[in-house]
C-alpha cells in the first residue's frame, strides 16, 4: 500500500530512523499552499469532561504505541532525491491543549483546524485541542461569521427541505439552548501531507482506551450485499470518458478572505432495503452528484459529466493498522443525462452507482495512479520534481474531478473515555477543499446518525452557498430512501 513500515537506515548504527516519503506524501508536499493549508479536521463530541493531565498522559502513550506517527520532515540539501521522514522517540511539541471556555471557543477551534496546519518540521504533525463546556452537538443551529454551522436536528420533511433550498444563501438564525453546556469537544488537526483521518482516529481510539480503560477494539465492517442472480439489473450506459473535461462546481458568492469555510450538520443515516445491492455509501454518492447537478443548473452552468473522487481504505482497523496516508483514490463518473431525474429513475441510478463503486474498489492500482508513481521516481533532485509536479497540476486542473466525497462510514471504535467523560456521540471529519475542486463532502456515522461536513474554498463559495448545498444534499439523500418506505 504505502512505504509506511520500511526504515531507510538502522537507528543504532546511523542515528534516527528515516523513511522515504511515499508517493502521496511527496505529491502533497510539492503542492503546499499557505493560503489553503492541507489539513484534515476531526471533531469528536463527548457528553462529559476530561482530566487534562490524564488525557495528556494517555495521548502521549498512544503516540508511543503507534511510533510511526512520531515523525518530522528531515532536513536535506536542494539536490537530494527524496524527502524523508525522521522518526523521533518523543513528541517535540506539546500536542494536547485545553482551551478556555467561551462563547466563540468552538468556532475559533474550527477556524484554526482549517487555517493552521501543524508544522511538518516538528514531531508529530498533529495537534489535539480540547474545548470544554461546548454543549450538546445537536438540538440547535449556531451560525457565525466565519462560515460554520453545527448541530441541526434530524431530517426535515421534503417540503421543508425544498422550501429551504429555494432561497439560495439563506441560513437559519442563531438559536440558544436552555440547558447549561456540559460536554467536551476534541479537535484533532492533522497535516494531511503526513497522515490521513482514519490513521489518526486509530491513535485517538488507543488514547481513549488508555484513558478510560474501556474496550475500544474496532467492530467488524459491514458486509456489502451482493446482487442476487434473479434480481434484474438496470441496463448500464456507457460511462463518460476519463478524457472528457468534468464539470466544475459553479461559483456562488465568494468571500474576500482566503482559506476554507466549513459547515457541519447531523442527519439520520439513510434507510435502504436489507436486500438492496447498493450501500449507504452509494446513496451518499448519488446524493452528492444530484446536489451538484442541481446547483450547477441553478447557476446556468453548461451540462458536463461529473466525476467524484472517492477514497478507498483497505487497511485493518486494529492496533496493527499502518499509520500514514493509506487510502487510494478512485473516480466515479456520471453523465449529465443520468443526473436528470426525468431521464433516469433514481433506483436505476443507485444500481448503476453500486456497480461502478464495486468495480472501482476491486481494482488493484497505485494510490494516485501509475503516472504519480513515475513522477515521484527518485531519478532527479526532488526540487526539480517539485517544480514539474506543480506545473503539471496547473495544466491538469481542467481535468480534475468535480468534487471529493470521503465517507468514513460507521466509526469502528467506541471512542469511550470511561466514567466522567463518556462515549463519543458525534464525530465529524473534513477534508481539504482547495481549488480547482473547491468543495469536499465528508461523512461519518455513529449510533444511527450521519455526521456531514461540507468544506469549501472561499474563492468559490460563501457561507450562504454552503447552507444551500446542505439543504440540497439533505433533500436528495432523503429521496434515495423513499422506495424503502
Amino acid at each position: 500500500m504505502t512505504a509506511l513500515d520500511h526504515p531507510a537506515r538502522d537507528e543504532a548504527a546511523h542515528g534516527p530512523v528515516r523513511i522515504p516519503f511515499p508517493v502521496v506524501d511527496e505529491v502533497s508536499r510539492h503542492c503546499l499552499q499557505e493560503e489553503e493549508p492541507e489539513t484534515v479536521h476531526i471533531e469528536v463530541h463527548l457528553p462529559g469532561r476530561l482530566d487534562p493531565d490524564r488525557l495528556r498522559t494517555a495521548f502521549t502513550a498512544a503516540l508511543r504505541t503507534h511510533p510511526r506517527i512520531l515523525m518530522r520532515e528531515a532536513p536535506g540539501r536542494w539536490y537530494r532525491r527524496r524527502y524523508e521522514w525522521e522518526l523521533t522517540e518523543e513528541p517535540e511539541v506539546e500536542v494536547v491543549a485545553f482551551l478556555p471556555a467561551g462563547p466563540h471557543a468552538l468556532r475559533d477551534a474550527r477556524t484554526r483546524a482549517l487555517m493552521e496546519a501543524p508544522p511538518l518540521t516538528l514531531s508529530p504533525p498533529i495537534r489535539l485541542e480540547v474545548v470544554e463546556g461546548a454543549g450538546p452537538a445537536v438540538g440547535s443551529e449556531a451560525c457565525d461569521d466565519v462560515g460554520h454551522a453545527v448541530g441541526r436536528p434530524g431530517a426535515r420533511s421534503t417540503g421543508e427541505m425544498l422550501r429551504g433550498s429555494a432561497v439560495r444563501g439563506a441560513s437559519a438564525p442563531a438559536a440558544t439552548t436552555a440547558a447549561p453546556p456540559t460536554g467536551t469537544v476534541l479537535f484533532l488537526t492533522i497535516n494531511h501531507t503526513a497522515l490521513d483521518g482514519p490513521a489518526c482516529l486509530r491513535i485517538l481510539a488507543t488514547a481513549a482506551q488508555l484513558y478510560g480503560g474501556e474496550d475500544n477494539a474496532p467492530t467488524a465492517p459491514p458486509v456489502r450485499t451482493a446482487p442476487t442472480p434473479d434480481e434484474p439489473t438496470p441496463p448500464e450506459t456507457e460511462p463518460p470518458s476519463n478524457w472528457a473535461r468534468p464539470a466544475r462546481v459553479a461559483p456562488g458568492t465568494p468571500e474576500p478572505s482566503p482559506g476554507n469555510g466549513l459547515l457541519v450538520t447531523d442527519l439520520p443515516v439513510p434507510r435502504r432495503p436489507k436486500s438492496a445491492p447498493y450501500t449507504v455509501n452509494d446513496q451518499l454518492m448519488v446524493a452528492t452528484a444530484l446536489m451538484l447537478a442541481h446547483w450547477n443548473r441553478e447557476h446556468g452552468a453548461h451540462p458536463r459529466p461529473l466525476r467524484i473522487t472517492m477514497p478507498v481504505d483497505d487497511r485493518p482497523r486494529d492496533s496493527e493498522m499502518p499509520i500514514g496516508n493509506g487510502t487510494r483514490l478512485v473516480e466515479v463518473p456520471f453523465s449529465p443525462a443520468e443526473l436528470n431525474p426525468s431521464h433516469t429513475p433514481l433506483p436505476t441510478l443507485l444500481h448503476r452507482t453500486a456497480d461502478r463503486t464495486r468495480a472501482l474498489k476491486s481494482l488493484q492500482r497505485p494510490q494516485l495512479g501509475h503516472g504519480a508513481s513515475l513522477l515521484t521516481a527518485p531519478v532527479v533532485p526532488v526540487s526539480w520534481r517539485a517544480a514539474l509536479t506543480r506545473g503539471l497540476r496547473r495544466a491538469a486542473a481542467p481535468w480534475t474531478s468535480t468534487t471529493l466525497l470521503s465517507n468514513i462510514g460507521r466509526i469502528p471504535y467506541a471512542l469511550d473515555f470511561g466514567e466522567g467523560a463518556g462515549r463519543a456521540h458525534a464525530v465529524w471529519f473534513s477534508a481539504p477543499a482547495r481549488m480547482p475542486r473547491g468543495l469536499t463532502v465528508t461523512t461519518a456515522s455513529t449510533a444511527g446518525r450521519l455526521h456531514l461536513a461540507l468544506r469549501w474554498s472561499r474563492a468559490l463559495l460563501g457561507h450562504g452557498d454552503g447552507a444551500h448545498l446542505r439543504d440540497l444534499f439533505e433533500h436528495y439523500l432523503h429521496a434515495t430512501e423513499e422506495d424503502t418506505e
